[in-house]
């Protein structure tokens, strides 16, 4: 789970009280601070930091000073915070991160190399690499850095307006989602109908895809096009998804219609674990096609519907990421989809009554 720390030191005094005042609020991480006096008197739901030059007697998480690679091998504290504007810098903020259970990085450099390069190192580390950033726009580049991240983002708000905006970046992560089995019912051929491709601006695993169905209480899991195909090269960033009426759940738990999609809308990722993220949408194309309709019903009796074009080509996912080839579906085939809780008015999800068939 991605975190958030705000730095007190370089926050102005005015704004200083409601700025804490927000962090308790927005329930965010922790305070960090050079005062041991002001950590005192924040209230114990926050993780406290000091920063300090050298180890100290404290309650709170003592984050020391790093200068060089001998005073990380004396170091007794498990924290550090490192400021990272050179090789050997580097080198020691990359030492730090897989021995410590918090380490603090400030880099100089305004590219993100030198942070790859650390989160890199840290990669299967237990502990926590948190990232000094400079506004709300840098911490979201931040999250996203080698599709991993930084565990945690540093920041000095201006005002109380901010840490609210960074609690609702932290938020924007995606949650996963709990994946249910279906068993296909039914296979029908339909004709000519149009169907669009989703093709993304990121590549996909072998296991993911995006979540389409034509009823809003329930999705079949698409497979994307990274498994070998007769006749033409794999696209592993592409979805041949479905007619173009159907819904696909994006982020935040809201829905478009296929035909809606344009360069630049978001989409949801997701795996045969329920593991999500979001994409953004590079092009959607829609083009006449022969259909299927696949109807499949979860173990609680729900039926689920997808229409998607009627080729050898286009895939659907079954447990475990078994790839199954949507003219090759037998009745009693299982497949992964997801069943939604509520109803939709404009992709927005409402408690009302609702009967799609």
């Amino acid at each position: 789970m991605k975190f958030a720390w705000i730095d007190l030191r370089n926050t102005p005094e005015a704004h200083r009280e409601a700025v804490v005042d927000a962090a308790v609020h927005a329930r965010l991480g922790g305070i960090v601070s050079d005062d041991p006096a002001l950590l005192d008197a924040l209230p114990p739901t926050l993780t406290r930091v000091l920063i300090a030059p050298e180890r100290v007697d404290s309650p709170h998480l003592v984050a020391v000073t790093l200068r060089d690679r001998d005073q990380l091998d004396r170091l007794t504290a498990d924290a550090a915070f490192v400021q990272v504007s050179d090789d050997p810098s580097l080198k020691l903020a990359c030492d730090a991160a897989t021995r410590l259970g918090h380490t603090i990085v400030g880099f100089t450099d305004p590219t993100k190399i030198p942070l790859e390069i650390v989160i890199a190192a840290a990669d299967g580390a237990a502990g926590k690499l948190v990232t000094v950033v400079a506004d709300l726009e840098e911490a979201a580049i931040v999250l996203d850095v080698l599709e991993h991240g930084s565990d945690g983002i540093l920041l000095a708000p201006r005002d109380a307006t901010e840490v609210f905006g960074l609690a609702r970046l932290l938020e924007a992560v995606t949650p996963p989602l709990e994946l249910t089995t279906l068993v296909v019912k039914g296979i029908a051929h339909n004709g000519l109908g149009d169907r669009v491709c989703v093709d993304t601006c990121s590549h996909f695993e072998e296991d993911e895809g995006i979540l389409v169905g034509s009823y809003s209480s329930g999705f079949i899991l698409c497979c994307s096009e990274t498994h070998p195909l007769p006749y033409m090269p794999t696209r592993p960033f592409r979805v041949n998804a479905g007619a173009l009426h159907s819904y696909v759940l994006g982020p935040d738990n809201r829905t478009n219609y296929l035909s809606e999609l344009r360069s630049g809308s978001p989409v949801l990722a997701v795996n045969s674990e329920g593991r999500t993220r979001k994409l953004t949408v590079g092009r959607a194309k829609l083009e006449s096609r022969p259909i299927l309709t696949i109807t499949a019903h979860s173990p609680e009796g729900v039926e689920v519907s997808l229409t998607v074009q009627d080729d050898w080509h286009v895939r659907v996912l079954g447990p475990g990421g078994k790839v199954r080839n949507v003219t090759e579906l037998r009745q009693g085939d299982e497949l992964l989809g997801y069943l939604a809780k509520e109803q939709r008015h404009v992709g927005i999800p409402i408690g009302e009554f609702c009967k799609e068939s």
